[in-house]
């Protein structure tokens, strides 16, 4: 028998015995900066626009000109001339005057606004007529509208994504301090695991999990390691975990972590580090294993291929952020479960689903586990001391 934790047991144990490591820090150039982990905050050295500038084709005025401009009745205002894109506007007006501008110019000194060309008729290239009254700073974005000057634009820990990359190069950031990326080592083991390009004889599975946790970890921030397949022995095992421990911040073997005859895992942990825990109240991933080796966290994950993911994605991923100080939670969003689902009181239930019309429609677990995971939009964690959930009850789906 298992002596089993809850899941928020687990993490909190995993937060604890790691609250030491921080990855190191590196340079990372703004073309490759997605997808990494800010190390420091982003906080802007100047104003961005660093100058009040029109957001129209037309002319720049005083707004107190235009007050009671119509179409009866338009506004009189001398060209004085043209403000070129690109440059200083060296020119500045006074009452009655007005300067052709365009979309992005330099609003000069003495003007508060600008007028849209489409709302304007010129009488001989000298004088402007306005149909429409404008109201001060109206069509122009002012100095420091965007950023302001010692502002701290994206905070330490922020995941940059393409999103980020423009106000970056609008801070002018050619590199910015990144967290390195953690690598995490991965082992299938096994007797009846056979690599992916092979034929699946009788008795024997494509080795999936390795490739399922390396994408998903490698959407995560980090770089992983495939230390290969070994058999259900503890030679191979405790050689593969060591192997991996020396060079990785994480090792994960799935695959030897149910309590029986072949369970390896765990002794391999205990006789080379310490065993936080060995069970998880959680279906799927009942028999995860928690611990360390030489500081480096240590997880026994189940060889089912949907347990393996959901555990990484509900222990680890808090764990990941914690490690890159990031603290956006994760997306999830409010539905209505379409069915009735009853749960094992005392344990949590992880029900990946699909999400249509705001109803929540669950995927249960059959042989086609694989196609069932890659046409599921998020999943539902059905609390321990529920019973189920009842049809139209709503529920928080979390998005992959």
């Amino acid at each position: 028998m298992l002596n089993v934790v809850t899941t928020e047991k687990a993490e909190e144990i995993l937060s604890e015995k790691f609250s030491f490591f921080s990855p190191e820090e590196e340079k990372v150039a703004l073309s490759s900066c997605v997808g990494r982990f800010l190390s420091q905050d982003i906080v802007s050295q100047e104003n961005i626009p660093s100058f009040n500038r029109s957001t129209v084709d037309g002319y720049a005025v005083k707004s107190e000109n235009t007050f009671g401009s119509g179409e009866s009745i338009p506004s009189m205002l001398e060209i004085k001339g043209e403000i070129l894109m690109g440059e200083e506007a060296g020119l500045s007006i006074e009452d009655g005057e007005c300067l052709k501008i365009s979309t992005g110019g330099m609003l000069p000194e003495g003007a508060d606004a600008a007028v849209m060309v489409e709302f304007t008729e010129t009488l001989a290239d000298e004088t402007c007529l306005i149909f429409k009254a404008v109201s001060p700073f109206e069509n122009v974005t002012r100095k420091g509208d965007d950023v302001r000057k010692n502002q701290i634009v994206l905070k330490k820990g922020t995941l940059l994504s393409s999103r980020h990359v423009g106000v970056l190069a609008a801070l002018g950031k050619t590199e910015v301090m990144c967290f390195k990326k953690l690598r995490v080592g991965i082992i299938s083991s096994g007797d009846e695991i056979v690599p992916i390009e092979e034929k699946t004889e009788k008795g024997k599975v494509r080795d999936i999990n390795s490739h399922i946790l390396s994408a998903m970890l490698s959407q995560k921030g980090c770089v992983t390691d495939n230390f290969g397949i070994v058999k259900d022995k503890y030679d191979e095992i405790e050689k593969a975990v060591l192997k991996a421990a020396e060079t990785c911040d994480i090792v994960l073997i799935s695959g030897g972590s149910s309590a029986g005859a072949r369970d390896m895992t765990v002794r391999v942990i205990e006789n080379n580090g310490e065993v936080f825990f060995h069970g998880i109240a959680v279906k799927p991933g009942k028999p995860t294993i928690g611990g360390k080796i030489a500081d480096k966290l240590i997880l026994g994950l189940p060889g089912h291929p949907a347990a393996a993911f959901f555990i990484c994605e509900i222990l680890l991923s808090p764990l990941l952020s914690l490690f890159y100080k990031n603290k956006n939670e994760k997306v999830a969003v409010k539905a209505k479960i379409s069915s009735n689902i009853s749960s094992n009181h005392g344990r949590e239930e992880i029900i990946p689903v699909i999400l249509e019309n705001n109803e929540a429609t669950p995927l249960f677990f059959k042989s086609s586990i694989i196609s069932l995971l890659s046409n599921a939009h998020g999943y539902v964690r059905i609390d321990r001391n529920k019973e189920g959930l009842k049809k139209g009850e709503e529920v928080e789906v979390f998005l992959f």
